[in-house]
């Protein structure tokens, strides 16, 4: 609501209305910085991980039959414990 034309604001007031709107403003922009840099984690984590996954499902058929299939069990088990 505009104030009324013949009354002036108290400059005092919107100098602290405005610092006050400011610290919340300031506030908030490190929030959404925090929550970017934890995206940029998070993006570079994923990518890492589908950096190995492209580097696994390039590695040639016949290289993977030569290593031992100790070293790879099968999805959900346990790798055998060497006691």
């Amino acid at each position: 609501m505009a104030p009324e034309p013949d009354k002036h604001p108290d400059p005092a007031a919107a100098s602290a209305s405005l610092a006050a709107e400011a610290a919340l403003l300031e506030a908030r922009l490190r929030m959404i910085q925090e929550a970017i840099d934890t995206v940029d984690a998070r993006i570079e984590a994923v990518g890492d991980a589908l950096g190995r996954l492209h580097t696994i499902s390039a590695t040639p058929a016949g290289a993977a039959d030569s290593e031992d299939p100790a070293d790879h069990p099968a999805a959900g088990q346990a790798k055998p414990s060497v006691d």
